[in-house]
């Protein structure tokens, strides 16, 4: 079988398993399992064996392939069904491929129990599909069928728990803000088609080289603005820490391969287009920047464990579009394919962890003692997930980041032409700032979730056993290890694949490795002495209750609902934590940061209440004023009926009487107009 064959296959199966799930759900629910699990891993394997084949090339290099057939013919600008495999495509669809087949086989066991569960697989599957076609798509217009199924996609999947006021403003949150980007995303699509002469990716890269594009800056704006909407960076970035109102499993899809992946992904395949102007690079940096510091300090606050995932996962795609402002497409894929592994992984740990707990609070988990005894799996893979996202060497996201802080120091130096030194500046700084922050919010999510609270003289208050909520089914465990091996072992192939990519070194700098591993080490031990400190003082302090407390107001978590059908994601009811070393770090940063640094008030502000003003005064006018001419129009004829009608007695007198009337009235019209001439 040819690989054009094999890869046509990839995106195919998910959709045929999605549409068959959707018929078959309610009459032969036996089947919804294995139509939900084999066709993606048959996706996954065929993904891995495309791979395998492309990578045969001379030196180890990649083969790329294009194939294409005309969809209609469509005028100057033709459509067409294109495949273009490069070293970035095979590899991002194996990352994809892994991932989804795992999020399969976890929710079958994390959603047991839910009567939704078959139009839930058949919407990942269709999620699946929809990503693998912006993969592996080789047209600009096909590639975008793939990025608005994903959104339409994101809608429904989390809003799974629509019961709930939470899970539907997320959802329709979710669906807006990335749609707003997308608006500005096609009127650049079809700006760069009309410059290039085709929507076929190839052909667009070649007017580029060229210099065949009239209008480069206002193209990279347009398309940026739909790549921060769909990777939520800023100032798009907000909806994606609410999404958390959805499944845990639909969490690790959403953020570690899949929808927020798709933007990056874009950029690094187009990445001459941005790199044609360097305004539109250094915006690039700029959006990268702020969004790096932004969300680490906001993850650095969160309460709710998903919400900090959910941040770092705005923070770690900070790092890559990073990497494409100064040019290196290389690092940037590198990085989100270390990402997807270990953030896949740290989002379905949390969900064990949920589990267990009976809460998504950490301030409730931090009260609790032999949590991580019953988990066991989730603590070690959860432990080793946080070091490749702190950047702990030998794991995986130390070689990607350093891999990105190095291409920023390149360019910083003057040692690339593809970039201005300026982004280079930027991405290192607040690359450098970040990866403090990081290691913070790493090392106190896992030292509030598994380390038990500090005994003091008295009994610290609120301090109760960990629930016992069973063992967790063993196909949530296997999936943890099974993603735990390429968080460990990624790394490794630092030196194979800048043959699969640009030829770029991606082996990380003596200088941005010592600097940002011993600033990742400072962030570390500082979080780690400070949460010693405060849990000392809350040992001899009486403290309020907190979630876990038995007197306190039970929450409803996530796992909870699934087990008892009862609605989701309900708010966790929790006093502030004194032993949160957050709280002491960030000072009088942290009620800020709680609350994304009020980002969401701001659009609401500026955007918001004044759109839902202008609609007040529309539907007034629509009302009052354009109803009322309609009214208007209807009532004067009908009184003019009336009167005719009143009119028509029957008496023949009256007839004749008004006929005598009306002509002697023309008649004295017509001798006074006679007179009058």
């Amino acid at each position: 079988m040819t690989t054009t064959t094999l890869a046509v296959l990839v995106p195919l199966l998910p959709f045929l398993s999605a549409a068959a799930g959707l018929l078959l759900g309610r009459k032969a629910p036996g089947f919804v399992r294995p139509l939900a699990v084999l066709p993606t891993l048959l996706s996954a394997v065929i993904a891995v064996l495309i791979a395998v084949r492309q990578g045969g090339g001379a030196g180890g290099g990649i083969r790329p392939v294009d194939a294409a057939t005309e969809l209609t013919p469509t005028g100057s600008v033709p459509i067409e069904l294109a495949l273009h495999l490069d070293g970035f495509a095979v590899l991002v669809a194996v990352l994809v491929g892994l991932v989804a087949s795992c999020v399969q086989i976890y929710s079958t066991g994390y959603l047991r129990d839910d009567p939704r569960y078959p139009s839930y697989a058949a919407l990942v599957s269709l999620f699946t599909s929809a990503m693998f076609l912006v993969v592996y798509s080789g047209d600009l217009m096909l590639l975008l069928v793939g990025w608005e199924v994903m959104g339409i996609c994101s809608y429904f999947l989390v809003g799974h728990y629509w019961e709930t006021p939470e899970a539907r403003a997320a959802s329709l949150k979710a669906f807006l803000v990335t749609k707003l980007g997308d608006v500005p995303f096609l009127i650049g699509l079809f700006a760069l088609a009309a410059d290039a002469g085709s929507f076929r990716i190839t052909r667009v890269l070649d007017a580029v080289a060229t210099g065949g594009l009239d209008h480069p800056t206002l193209i990279a704006l347009l398309l940026l603005a739909g790549v921060a909407g769909k990777s939520a960076q800023f100032p798009l970035h907000t909806w994606l820490p609410d999404a958390m109102a959805g499944p845990t499993p639909v969490s690790a899809l959403i953020h570690a391969a899949t929808m927020v992946a798709a933007g990056v992904y874009f950029v690094a395949r187009l990445l001459p287009v941005f790199a044609a102007s360097a305004a539109a690079l250094v915006v690039l940096a700029v959006m990268a920047a702020v969004t790096m510091v932004g969300s680490a300090l906001a993850a650095l606050a969160q309460d709710d464990i998903k919400r900090v995932l959910a941040y770092s996962t705005v923070g770690q795609l900070g790092y890559m579009t990073g990497a494409l402002a100064v040019g290196d497409r290389g690092a940037a894929v590198f990085h989100l394919l270390s990402h997807g592994a270990f953030k896949a992984l740290l989002f379905l740990a949390a969900g064990v962890i949920i589990h267990a707990a009976g809460t998504n609070s950490l301030a409730a988990m931090s009260r609790m003692t032999g949590l991580r005894d019953r988990i066991p799996d989730a603590f070690w893979t959860m432990t080793v997930a946080l070091l490749a996202l702190a950047a702990i060497p030998p794991f995986s996201g130390f070689f990607s980041k350093e891999a990105v802080l190095g291409a920023a120091e390149h360019a910083a130096t003057g040692h690339t032409e593809s970039a201005p030194g300026s982004a280079g500046w930027i991405v290192l700084v607040s690359g450098l700032l970040a990866a403090v922050l990081t290691a913070a919010y790493a090392t106190r999510l896992w030292l509030l979730a598994f380390r038990p609270p500090v005994t003091g003289p008295h009994p610290v208050p609120g301090v109760v056993e960990a629930p016992d909520h069973g063992r967790q089914p063993v196909v949530m465990n296997v999936v943890l290890w099974v993603l735990a091996v390429p968080s460990l072992v990624f790394g490794i192939t630092v030196g194979v694949l800048p043959d699969w990519f640009d030829g770029r070194s991606l082996t990380p700098t003596l200088t941005t490795s010592v600097l940002a591993t011993g600033l990742t080490l400072v962030g570390g031990l500082v979080t780690y002495g400070t949460w010693r400190h405060t849990t000392a003082l809350a040992a001899r302090v009486p403290v309020g209750a907190v979630a876990a407390h038995p007197g306190a107001e039970p929450a409803v978590s996530e796992a909870e609902a699934i087990a008892t059908h009862t609605p989701a994601y309900g708010s966790i009811a929790s006093a502030p934590d004194p032993a949160d070393p957050g709280r002491l770090l960030l000072g009088p940063l942290h009620r800020h940061a709680a609350v994304g640094f009020r980002a969401d008030a701001v659009y609401s502000a500026l955007f918001v209440r004044p759109t839902q003003f202008l609609a007040t005064v529309v539907r007034f006018l629509d009302r009052e004023v354009v109803d009322t001419y309609v009214r208007g129009a209807g009532t004067l004829p009908r009184w003019l009926g009336a009167a005719a009608r009143r009119a028509q007695t029957g008496n023949v007198q009256t007839y004749l009487s008004v006929l005598l009337a009306g002509s002697a009235v023309l008649a004295v019209t017509a001798v006074l107009v006679a007179a009058g001439a």
